[in-house]
């Protein structure tokens, strides 16, 4: 009984090997965008049913993310790393890790 050679899966041994399908998007991100949809259409539609403290909260969440975002993207990851080495060297020794020596 003899064998042919061994197929991997991304070889070109198998008729349709290395072809790649698209992801079909899950039935839960389709319908959170489509309850997005629904909302923002309320909204222009005027039957918005939430209360005003309800849309002054949802505005302040906004408005700190965008703050968020902006201190974040304003410094490069060199200058953050470079805040942080300098916040250390004020820290004293006594947050250091102790040496352990089994020897001495």
């Amino acid at each position: 009984m003899e064998r042919g050679p061994l197929r991997l899966k991304g070889s070109g041994g198998a008729p349709g090997a290395g072809k790649r399908r698209k992801k079909k998007k899950k039935a839960k991100d389709k319908a959170q965008i489509v309850s997005s949809k629904k909302q923002e259409e309320e909204k222009q539609h005027g039957l918005d049913k939430r209360t005003p403290a309800q849309v002054a909260f949802e505005k302040m969440q906004e408005k700190r993310q965008m703050e968020r975002i902006l201190k974040k993207a304003s410094k490069t990851h060199k200058q953050r790393v470079e805040d942080f080495n300098r916040h250390l060297d004020t820290l004293s020794e006594h947050y250091d890790i102790p040496k352990v020596s089994w020897t001495k």
